[in-house]
């Protein structure tokens, strides 16, 4: 039975094993997903468990899916499948607190320098303002790297599914799509980047290269393409907050 029929037969008829069918065709779609953040902060989240809270989202979308918008499910779906991960995630509160405070720090550093200097900042200043050398400012940005990766998937998350206007019970996939604020913030973001944090950035969410794949294409090591990734996630994430 293809996936047009599956489909009718669930929406129409509520079967159960057309259901069940739907949800074995696209797992794999919940795979990728939890591939792409287990990358970002394997290191302190097993990858069976995010692909298991990304499971409950990719049940979700098929409940929820209107199969009459001109919506690609898959579209619809990972949406929901990465919100259920970050939602998850976020209320496990896995991050140890001397880390949070860490990018609490940070945060403030760059906000009060920004607001001293009337413009955007050099690492090099936010380093002596903390009175730290460049290194140890880099080897605290990898370490916050994931507190900031999911600050900023909770605002692209929740840009999509809390519309002010909308429940979640009446979201559909065009009001999910349509928070045009948070995604033309986000474009003013990656345009305001430096060169090669623009390219780090393309590369790992549009072309969905790994840091070491990027690394060959740059020219660079892996280790740094983790630190112009967490210093341009850490710019995205203070324009979006």
């Amino acid at each position: 039975m293809d996936y047009k029929s599956l489909w009718l037969k669930y929406k129409s008829e509520n079967d159960f094993d057309a259901k069940s069918k739907l949800i074995e065709n696209y797992v794999e779609l919940v795979k990728i997903i939890a591939g792409r953040l287990y990358s970002s902060y394997g290191s302190n989240i097993e990858y069976d468990d995010l692909v298991g809270y990304g499971i409950f989202g990719l049940i979700d979308a098929i409940e929820k899916y209107d199969m009459s918008k001109n919506v690609k499910f898959e579209t619809y779906a990972q949406i929901r499948i990465r919100g259920a991960i970050i939602d998850k995630l976020r209320n496990l509160d896995w991050v140890p607190r001397s880390i949070r405070q860490k990018a609490k720090l940070i945060d403030e550093t760059y906000n009060k320098l920004e607001g001293l200097l009337g413009r955007g900042v050099k690492e090099i200043e936010v380093a002596n303002e903390l009175n730290i050398t460049l290194q140890d400012l880099h080897s605290i940005m990898q370490q916050v790297n994931s507190v900031n990766i999911i600050s900023l998937e909770e605002k692209l998350v929740e840009g999509n599914l809390n519309n002010a206007n909308f429940s979640n019970s009446d979201m559909t996939p065009e009001n999910i799509l349509c928070n045009q604020e948070v995604y033309d913030n986000l474009k003013t973001g990656i345009d305001s980047l430096q060169d090669k944090e623009r390219q780090v950035v393309s590369l790992y969410y549009y072309d969905e290269l790994t840091y070491k794949e990027i690394g060959v294409v740059l020219g660079i090591s892996e280790s740094r393409v983790s630190q112009i990734h967490s210093k341009a996630i850490h710019k995205l994430k203070v324009l979006l907050m």
